[in-house]
């Protein structure tokens, strides 16, 4: 492979770059030739508008930094964004998911049916609230949860109390099939769309399927906070219990105060992270959307090559939090998109039943093969908003000649 590094992103991957460090721009220069030579195209590029840096710092000025008025209004913006009742903001996507579960009341010990291909939180998630993370395979073209072997799962345990699939790459898992599955069982469902801002399945929205749902507001997402996560749900029941229990398990229905009816965390959200959350929600149909076209324009190029690009299943909205491709020549694919300053990512080398912290993980030793080779061949080229028709040009092209020379 090309030099690369462990990825600082909360989801994981290892990210290549032209310089082996970040993949962000080199050094400028007055000469437009020399600067079109010398600047990378990112893996992921976040943008922040002037209105976010204004709201800032007014919440700077204000002085209210911490959970308050401004997190309320982002979690009423963000839950009618996804059509939900309710929207409890937490301080990442790993805190939402693991107070979601907590919330929809998983007991010490329950196993959870999850997928061995995500960032570890999905997994961790289940651990840190006392159950155990149970894994079923993947659909090979998708990469999410495949039903049939969630079924075969369930044929084989009568522990499993729920299903927590992910909406990997920002396309949505086979929520119909996921969820038929889970009323047949009376299993909850709670959705990992960390990866998933506005996707959807028949135009029902990620999120609206389960008992809840998170998201992440990382930098690398489709909009971001800097750090921050959402709970949204139509259950009053979790909402109140999350609410609760980001906040030391306060009282949410008094004044808060030192009253604290259950155990709890400190998951909450700044005023600083909603602020720019909500600049960020303002604008997440534009970065979808461009996201959506960089898709097109790579899918309509690379048809043609020895390389699979991502599926978009009948009814489904793929939001593209990344584009990624897959070719047993992944190494060296990357490695020639490095040399003329494209940045990649893997995400993932290492599915999560292979991971060091999962060797004592019951179905550790599970055979999962399809998420197993996905594993060996993915590799995700840049599809941020940030692309300039010229950037999607020069990924495209390199993509090209390394097929090409072969």
């Amino acid at each position: 492979m090309t030099d690369t590094e462990t990825n600082p992103e909360a989801d994981g991957g290892i990210e290549t770059s032209a310089d082996g460090g970040t993949g962000t721009e080199t050094a400028e220069t007055d000469v437009e030739s020399e600067r079109e030579a010398t600047t990378a195209v990112p893996i992921a590029d976040p943008e922040l508008s002037d209105d976010a840096v204004q709201r800032v710092e007014s919440i700077l000025e204000d002085g209210r930094l911490a959970d308050g008025p401004e997190v309320r209004a982002f979690e009423e913006e963000f839950a009618a964004c996804c059509d939900t009742d309710e929207a409890v903001a937490t301080a990442n996507g790993t805190t939402a998911l693991h107070a979601a579960l907590e919330a929809i009341g998983l007991e010490d010990g329950e196993a959870v049916i999850t997928s061995p291909f995500s960032f570890v939180a999905s997994a961790n998630a289940i651990r840190l609230a006392g159950g155990k993370p149970v894994f079923a395979d993947i659909d090979p073209e998708t990469y999410t949860l495949d039903p049939a072997d969630v079924e075969r799962v369930l044929a084989e345990r009568d522990d499993i109390a729920g299903i927590l699939p992910v909406h990997l790459y920002g396309l949505p898992a086979d929520m119909p099939a996921l969820c038929d599955i889970a009323d047949d069982r009376d299993l909850f469902v709670l959705e990992d769309a960390c990866q998933a801002h506005g996707a959807t399945v028949d135009g029902q929205r990620v999120g609206t399927f389960g008992d809840a749902a998170c998201f992440s507001f990382y930098p690398t997402k489709n909009m971001t906070t800097s750090e921050g996560g959402m709970i949204v749900t139509d259950r009053d029941d979790v909402a109140e219990h999350a609410a609760s229990y980001v906040n030391h398990g306060r009282d949410v229905s008094g004044t808060g105060g030192y009253d604290h009816v259950a155990l709890g965390h400190n998951f909450r959200m700044t005023s600083i992270e909603a602020a720019i959350g909500r600049a960020q929600l303002e604008r997440l149909s534009e970065f979808n959307r461009a996201r959506r076209e960089n898709a097109a324009a790579y899918d309509a190029e690379l048809a043609d090559l020895p390389l699979e690009t991502p599926a978009e299943p009948t009814g489904s909205r793929h939001v593209y939090h990344q584009y990624t491709v897959r070719t047993t020549d992944r190494d060296a694919l990357a490695a020639t998109l490095s040399e003329r300053g494209i940045g990649t990512g893997i995400y993932y080398e290492t599915p999560i039943h292979h991971q060091p912290a999962y060797e004592t993980v019951s179905t550790a030793a599970a055979r999962l093969p399809h998420a197993e080779r996905a594993a060996d061949e993915v590799l995700s080229l840049p599809v941020h908003q940030g692309l300039s028709a010229r950037d999607r040009r020069t990924v495209v092209e390199a993509v090209r000649t390394h097929f090409t020379t072969q």
